[in-house]
This record gives structure tokens, C-alpha cells and sequence, in this order.
């Protein structure tokens, strides 16, 4: 199903987003510090969308600290129409200055969004705008998210629930949003029918991305395909362990990639390159999730270089959004080159999502063709195995690839034989190649 969204996304999108480094705590003075090292080091390679994750609503008292803690109480802030409006604890001057900003450097803003109506202004039952109704009349008060509790979903078949979303998103629009991460929303294909319906209305082209990856529902596709991003899976860190989720839903989506409407990506989640938490100081916290505001604490990614190889090259042959989430006055120089790569790049802006050609226990290789040049393309040949060497089992005659058809290391730039292609991988690695072009 094609949307009028489409053409805004023909290829991958590119961006940063904040959640992997300030989880539900990013405020002005962090934005713009990272907006600046965006502008000169991301922006020239393509990258254009810049995005705000959550919290951006939630008012705190911070007694004079930077950030929250995490178990810290706050209000949800809405305006009188039960929409959400920045916290002055984060953004005393509104989301203008950043807004603004972006759009003199002549990139994107984006700003993360829950589904469903604030339980505060279902609380005080304020008036949708343009209606005579109020919160209470479309808040479905037993649908409610399981890890965060701002919001109400939103019972679709009521009177005044269009006109609620119509009403967001053209609070939105008119602060120059130009991209919106819609979260929770996958379990509730009605509402993204919303979305869509109120982002063709609002008079403005904005981007929109749906997450999570989890709780699809199979009978939502017709919904879920009118966006220009579509989440895979769950938050993904920088821990080899989730590798193996993305490979996994990688292989289950092949079949749906087929059907995937052109400007429309499915999205294998943000990149947990550079510093990660910057938020949560405290010591001891490195493995499992802290609810909504990201995992573990103040940390520079714990990937190495190989696996870091990996996890760009799955994100190049699968076509997928590239999202920075690290804090990029911070982030280190070899991120900066995996990310910006323009073999990488090349790869992923390409836009076909890749297949899965061999498979063992250990090791897997994944195609991409070339969307225009026949018996051209990039393949990647993965060690799955964290401990141990291991031998990829592809050759060109399995790929299909001629005999005489070029081959180069992608990351390298190193000219390649097909001898090359049985050779030992060390533990997380990758042979990324292109074959077939000069």
C-alpha cells in the first residue's frame, strides 16, 4: 500500500537520535551541543534528520542537577487541548531554539511521541480542539502501555478521536516538526491509521517511524506500510547478544521486505556507537533495562572493532534506517568512520534489503543486488560465533557471481579473490564485499 509519505524517504533515511545517550532526559543544552558536531560530521555524508526521544514532556524538580534520577516523580506537561508541550526543566524556551537551529543548518527536526492522550489531561478532561468533546470521551482508560505510564490509547471507534490526533499533529507541524517517532504503536494498527490520516492534513511533509519492533499485530501491514519506517524489533544495545536478535528478525521480515512499498524501510533500530547513558552516572548498572530511559550507565559502547563492523555491514545489506544514538561530542573517531563510510553508505542508500543466502551454526552470509547494475551487489559473510575463528562456506557460484567479476573488501577497499571468500573470520566478524562494480 503506498502513502504520499513514501516520497519523502526514496532511500534510507539518516539521523541521530538521543535515546541510546540521554535516554527520557535530553534537554536544549545537550541538543544543541550535539546538533553542532552533527552538522560537521554527519551532514556532509547525508545524514539530515535530527531527533528528540522521550521525556521531552515530562516536567521535573532538579534542584539545580542537569538530569533526573531515574526513579525521580514528574508531571506529564500538556496545553489546554490535552496535547503534550515541552518541560521548562529541559526546554525553558520551548523546542524552538533547537527547531530553529536544525533548520538553519539545513537539517530535519524530529521529535519523539507516545500514542494515545496524556492520563493527565484525561485526568482533568480537557476539550479537544475543534470539537465538543473532551479526553474522556475518546481515552480508552484499559489500554495502556507496559512500560510507560503517560498515556491512554485511544478507542479509534469513538466520535472526536481523529480530530485529537488531527489536533497533535498540527501542534506539531507548527513548530516545524519535520519527523515523528511514534512509539507503543505497533500493537495498534487504528491508531497508525490516525497518524497517517492527521499527516496528511497538517500541511507540512513529515517523516514518520514506528516503534517498537515488538507486538506487531498480523493483521496491521495495510496500516504499518503507509509509514516510511517500520521498527523490527526491540531496543538494540551495544551487546553482541542482540545481534543475534537482529539476525533473527532480519530472516523472519524477508518475506514481508518483498512487499514493502518503495520509501518504505524497515528500521533494525539506532546505533550504539560512542558515549551511551550520559545521563545515568551510577556505577553497577551495565546490564539490564531501567524501564524507559535506557540501559545500564554512563559508558563509552562496549562493541568492538569487529563487531562494530558487523553491525553497520547488517544495517548497509539490509537497507535499513541508520540512526546514530551515542553522544557525538563524545564519540570516538572510528565511529565517526564506520558511520560515514562511503562504501557503507553506498550499500545501504541503495535501498534493497538483502536475503539470506547460506546458513550454518556459526556462520551466515547475506546479498544484496545492485538496484540498477545486473550481476552487481555486496554481500556480507558473518561470523556469528563471539569466541572461536570460523570459515564461511559462500563462494561466487552459490551467489551467483561470475568467475571474472570484480571483488573488493568493502571496508578495507582491498581487492579480493574467490580464495578469500573460504578464509577464517575472527570471532564477530564480517567479509563485506562488493562485487561486480569497478
Amino acid at each position: 500500500m503506498s502513502s504520499s509519505l513514501h516520497r519523502l524517504t526514496p532511500r534510507p533515511p539518516l539521523g541521530w537520535n538521543s535515546y541510546d545517550s540521554f535516554g527520557c532526559f535530553i534537554n536544549a543544552h545537550r541538543a544543541l551541543a550535539n546538533l553542532r558536531v552533527f552538522v560537521d560530521r554527519l551532514k556532509p555524508h547525508g545524514y539530515e534528520y535530527f531527533v528528540l526521544d522521550a521525556g521531552w514532556f515530562r516536567q521535573y524538580e532538579l534542584g539545580g542537577r542537569e538530569f533526573p534520577g531515574k526513579d525521580d516523580s514528574y508531571v506529564v506537561r500538556h496545553d489546554s487541548f490535552g496535547r503534550p508541550v515541552p518541560a521548562p526543566c529541559f526546554f525553558p524556551d520551548d523546542l524552538a531554539p533547537v527547531a530553529d537551529a536544525c533548520h538553519a543548518a539545513g537539517v530535519k527536526f524530529g521529535i519523539h511521541m507516545m500514542r494515545g492522550v496524556p492520563r493527565a489531561a484525561v485526568a482533568a478532561n480537557t476539550p479537544i480542539s475543534g470539537t465538543s468533546l473532551h479526553a474522556r470521551d475518546i481515552a480508552n482508560t484499559a489500554d495502556t502501555c507496559s512500560w510507560c505510564p503517560d498515556n491512554f490509547g485511544v478507542d479509534m471507534t469513538r466520535p472526536g478521536a481523529q480530530s485529537y490526533y488531527d489536533s497533535v499533529v498540527g501542534l506539531l507541524s507548527g513548530w516545524g516538526v519535520d519527523f515523528i517517532k511514534y512509539d507503543d504503536i505497533v500493537p495498534s494498527p487504528p491508531e497508525v491509521d490516525a497518524v497517517v490520516n492527521a499527516l496528511g492534513r497538517c500541511g507540512r511533509e513529515i517523516v514518520l517511524s514506528l516503534s517498537p519492533g515488538n507486538g506487531h499485530n498480523t493483521d496491521g501491514w495495510q496500516s504499518y506500510f503507509q509509514a516510511n519506517m517500520i521498527r523490527t524489533s526491540g531496543d538494540i544495545w551495544d551487546d553482541r547478544e542482540d545481534f543475534r536478535w537482529v539476525f533473527e528478525r532480519w530472516q523472519q521480515f524477508m518475506p514481508l521486505a518483498e512487499r514493502l512499498p518503495p520509501g518504505c524501510w524497515f528500521d533494525q533500530d539506532m546505533i550504539p556507537f560512542g558515549e551511551l547513558q550520559v545521563w545515568n552516572p551510577a556505577q553497577g548498572e551495565q546490564v539490564g533495562h531501567i524501564l524507559m530511559n535506557g540501559k545500564g550507565s554512563r559508558r563509552m559502547s562496549g562493541l568492538n572493532e569487529a563487531q562494530k563492523r558487523t553491525f553497520m555491514t547488517m544495517r548497509a545489506l539490509a537497507a535499513s534506517p541508520l540512526f546514530m544514538g551515542g553522544n557525538l561530542p563524545a564519540t570516538d573517531d572510528y565511529s565517526f568512520h564506520l558511520l560515514t563510510h562511503p562504501g557503507m553508505l553506498a550499500c545501504n542508500q541503495n535501498g534493497v534489503t538483502g536475503r539470506l543466502v547460506t546458513y550454518t551454526d556459526w556462520t551466515s552470509t547475506w546479498q544484496t543486488p545492485h538496484r540498477t547494475e545486473a550481476g552487481a551487489g555486496w554481500f556480507g559473510i558473518f561470523n556469528r560465533d563471539g569466541a572461536n575463528p570460523r570459515a564461511g562456506n559462500a563462494t561466487l557460484e552459490i551467489l551467483g557471481i561470475p568467475a571474472a567479476a570484480p571483488l573488493v573488501d568493502v571496508w578495507t577497499g582491498r581487492p579480493l579473490a574467490a580464495i578469500d571468500l573460504r578464509r577464517e573470520l575472527p570471532p564477530d566478524e564480517v567479509l563485506f564485499v562488493r562485487y561486480g562494480l569497478a
